[in-house]
């Protein structure tokens, strides 16, 4: 996988038809899906189960760096042309190549399981509770596409200052508060969380001003940094060491859903009523994500531990 990334960030260097570059997009995106669903099933395979949320917390923090380093990193490359920043993109995935390479599966082939009738390539257990994800991810999605235009609408300089702001608080709060779930239970931990996270997307549906900003990006922050590992690590302690691949491919699923709809549709919303309104609707959304969850949690305990 990770060298199929590397052939096609050479060949969008190469590609000037626009609709032969989206169909390469759709076929990079099925790659990329599939890298993200393994290197999280192998990390938590690695991971001991009574520090479980603690890793992926650290673990998810590699991929924040990545985010804030990349922009300015990536302007510095186009800058100097298109090809160059392909190259660049081809080098970093190689050096990934490299690196998994060296890397080895622990897991016993002799604990690889008959496939079970209903099985296949996603847990639909995992699939149904995780469309907690998607409700509160929805607001995320117009978080990163939004806030700077929000910003610029009220005259809130630096744009970017919302996404700063998060970026810091979850850098900071993460390696404290990802613990947390290992320590006093995972549902204890992601509750709070999904409140939090409601909280901070109505503080925006209030107003963009800087103000409001920086407070919505502490406390959205707070709680959506803490959210993730807390929630895979809830989920990972009832699928079998066979199965973490496809119950990842679920968390991914729900959680890009989430994002992809919450870009498109707030982006509709913005265009017809305002920014205002689009964050709110993100707030119902994640407010729905705490009955959803404690219904379906209680639902599944009834029957068998997710």
């Amino acid at each position: 996988t990770s060298l199929a990334l590397v052939v096609f960030s050479l060949l969008y260097a190469v590609i000037t038809d626009v609709r032969v570059m989206l169909a390469l997009v759709l076929l990079h995106g099925v790659f990329w899906s599939g890298l993200l669903s393994a290197s999280a099933a192998y990390m938590t395979n690695l991971l001991p189960e009574r520090r479980r949320a603690e890793g992926i917390g650290y673990w998810g923090l590699s991929t924040l760096a990545g985010v804030a380093v990349a922009p300015p990193v990536g302007f510095w490359f186009y800058s100097r042309g298109w090809l160059w920043l392909c190259i660049s993109a081809a080098a970093l995935n190689l050096m990934m190549t490299v690196i998994a390479t060296q890397l080895h599966d622990d897991q016993p082939t002799a604990r690889i399981a008959k496939t079970e009738p209903g099985q296949g390539v996603l847990e639909w257990r995992v699939l149904i509770i995780s469309i907690t994800l998607a409700l509160y991810s929805f607001g995320y999605g117009g978080i990163t596409s939004f806030t700077a235009m929000y910003a610029d609408a009220n005259g809130v300089s630096p744009k970017g200052i919302y996404l700063t702001t998060l970026a810091i608080v979850i850098l900071l709060t993460r390696p404290l508060l990802g613990r947390l779930g290992d320590r006093f239970g995972y549902t204890r931990v992601f509750v709070p969380c999904l409140v939090l996270i409601t909280a901070g997307l109505s503080v925006l549906a209030f107003g963009g001003t800087r103000n409001l900003q920086l407070l919505s990006a502490v406390i959205f922050g707070v709680g959506f940094g803490t959210a993730y590992p807390t929630y895979i690590g809830y989920v990972m302690k009832g699928v079998s060491a066979e199965r973490r691949g496809a119950a990842f491919g679920a968390v991914l699923a729900a959680f890009d859903t989430g994002i992809g709809t919450g870009s498109t549709a707030m982006g509709w919303i913005i265009g017809r009523y305002g920014f205002a309104p689009a964050f709110g609707v993100a707030a119902a959304l994640a407010a729905l994500a705490l009955p959803y969850f404690l219904l379906i949690d209680r639902k599944y305990r009834e029957v068998k531990p997710v």
